[in-house]
């Protein structure tokens, strides 16, 4: 922003943009102000609010660079271009530009509007309403004036509680694509075609994602009809990216090239990885597993979607389990960004390597974990899903628990986001685990509600009641009644709840399952799991993460409530021995690792 001009070449993968909002703070240096000059307050709104980067091609359609050369002739071409700059114009100075202020002046709605969207986006967070001041203060006052405002906001968010939250996401995030065993120099090839076995919602997903990344892709179906659903649905999801603007017509029809629907598993043969995405059964997992095994050429990736199935299940009807790992998408799997890799007992080092780096190339944040029934994040958000539904056998109402989400920083609550998934999919995974184990605690009221065809927005009555064609939640008294009637038949009184005792026996109950999932070595460090919370939970990342959270509130307190709640409650607050011993050393929670790590 401070050049006189900027010129860039479509053939360099440098990308351009001011993402300092992503880790608590704002552009420095003049950067809200120059910005706001080079392409007016819309695109700086855009730009540095939301903290993405825009390619070349974009950039010099919004005027924040002058040109773009034909080839990697950078420095000829610049001197070209200040060659050929008229007699006696000289150099700009972006401080001086006016043409883009005036006419934001004189059509204020035209930006305030966006202003607006931004702010009521950014409502937990501060940089962005600060982004947003220097903004304004660009468009209406003096370079000199908006960048004192810049500079004092600047050093007001550098210390902030949320700066340090974010900028422990962002390491964390970095620190997770570090796996242990990495053999020197290895460097994990890049997946040239892919195949993805089940049509569904999670398979057409995956498929997108592959066709974004411009990788071809196969997609196959137990059957003729449900493939050309899949294929439907997907043209359907590309379709609406095209109305809403992300998307244009032509880059729809280029993606669909990549993927081709077939009936016949030959056909996916040469792929380099495939992707089993059929329904959570484990009899038809591994009748997949052992058809791709006979096809699939020699070093290809058999991956699996499995949210929670054994890895080694899948892997021990093959001939080559080394090269058998779980790649699990989070739903929707062409909108979530984590990839959640799962290590089997047999999965190489260099089977996990290429996986992460698949996830990588897909655009997703890759996430190793070990295979244990729902892996590291399911299993470390189970306890809070089972708090939730044991708090309302105590009394604690439905809209309660996601009012305190949401003021917490989650955009939905956990009922809310139970109704738009389905209740009866966490019922059948409820089912398949109580007949696994026969400890498994019965969840009574998510139970009844599915058994008298609650099933949530898909057939307009859930935790909410739902108006036709209206995905506004309707607190509905029905849902109060057969709370009330679970608990007369189990004898359990209810009482009211504090916010703030609703938060912590669903929060700590999921702090104490990391430590456990680290103690059996199921996840490598404890900031991973903030990692998978952040991007596949929708954690508010101003928070930092789960584990990092615990730590405002102290490891000591945070142990001594779980050993209270474990003398009320009895074994499922057990509380983990790392825990423990955080507690009594008074360490932080988000430094736990996996014993050997």
């Amino acid at each position: 922003m401070h050049s006189h001009a900027i010129i860039d070449s479509p053939l360099r993968t440098a990308k351009l943009g001011l993402p300092e909002v992503k880790i608590g703070l704002i552009p420095a240096g003049g950067g809200t102000q120059r910005l706001t000059r080079l392409v007016g307050p819309q695109a700086a709104i855009d730009i540095i609010v939301s903290g993405r980067h825009v390619s070349a091609k974009n950039a010099l359609e919004m005027g924040l660079i002058d040109r773009i050369v034909v080839d990697d002739r950078l420095v000829t071409e610049a001197i070209h271009f200040v060659k050929g700059l008229p007699e006696g114009q000289g150099l700009r100075r972006v401080r001086d530009m006016t043409e883009r202020i005036e006419h934001a002046k004189a059509r204020p709605q035209e930006w305030k509007v966006k202003r607006d969207e931004a702010a009521a986006r950014a409502r937990f967070v501060k940089a962005p309403h600060s982004a947003l001041a220097c903004i304004e203060m660009a468009v209406n006052r003096s370079f000199e004036e908006g960048l004192a405002l810049e500079q004092t906001l600047f050093s007001l968010l550098e210390g902030s509680d949320e700066a340090k939250a974010l900028r422990y996401a962002f390491f964390s995030e970095r620190e997770a694509a570090k796996i242990p065993g990495t053999p020197e120099h290895y460097k994990p090839a890049a997946v040239r075609s892919a195949a993805v076995i089940g049509a569904g919602t999670m398979g057409g997903g995956i498929a997108i994602c592959f066709a974004d990344a411009h990788v071809p892709v196969k997609v196959l179906d137990s059957s003729q009809e449900s493939l050309d659903r899949g294929m439907q649905k997907i043209r359907d999801t590309y379709a609406t990216r095209v109305r809403r603007g992300s998307l244009t017509q032509g880059e729809m029809d280029e993606s669909l090239a990549y993927i081709k629907p077939v009936m016949d598993y030959e056909q996916m043969g040469e792929a380099d990885v495939v992707i089993e995405a059929v329904f959570e059964r484990i009899d038809l997992k591994k009748e997949v597993f052992a058809k791709i095994d006979g096809v699939m050429k020699e070093g290809a990736l058999l991956l699996t979607n499995s949210s929670a199935i054994d890895i080694d299940t899948m892997a021990n009807v093959t001939r080559r389990p080394a090269d058998v790992a779980g790649a699990h998408f989070f739903a929707p799997a062409n909108v979530m960004k984590l990839c959640e890799v799962v290590r089997g007992a047999s999965s190489s080092v260099e089977t996990i390597l290429r996986t992460a780096k698949l996830g990588r190339d897909l655009k997703k944040v890759s996430v190793v974990a070990g295979s244990c029934d729902g892996f590291a994040a399911n299993r470390s958000r189970a306890p809070l899903v089972t708090e939730a539904m044991l708090l309302l056998e105590e009394g604690a109402r439905p809209d309660q628990i996601d009012h305190v989400m949401k003021a917490f920083g989650y955009p939905m609550g956990p009922f809310a986001v139970s109704d738009l998934s389905g209740l009866d999919v966490s019922y059948d995974t409820r089912k398949r685990r109580a007949a696994a184990d026969p400890t498994y605690r019965k969840l009574h009221v998510p139970d009844r509600m599915v058994e008298l065809g609650r099933k949530g927005q898909k057939n307009g009555t859930g935790w909410y009641r739902y108006n036709p064609g209206d995905r506004k939640p309707i607190v509905d008294p029905e849902v109060d009644a057969i709370i009330a009637s679970v608990a007369r038949e189990l004898g359990v009184e209810q009482r009211q709840f504090s916010d703030a005792e609703i938060l912590q026996r669903l929060l700590f109950a999921s702090v104490n399952e990391v430590c456990k999932i680290l103690e059996d070595g199921k996840a490598y460090r404890a900031s991973d799991v903030d990692v998978m919370w952040l991007y596949g939970f929708g954690f508010p990342r101003h928070r930092g993460g789960l584990m990092y959270w615990a730590d405002t509130i102290g490891a000591s307190t945070v142990g001594q409530q779980v050993e209270a709640w474990h003398e009320q409650f009895g074994k499922r607050w057990k509380p983990g021995r790392l825990l423990l011993d955080a507690a009594a050393a008074g360490s932080q929670l988000r430094e736990l690792r996996a014993p050997g790590i």
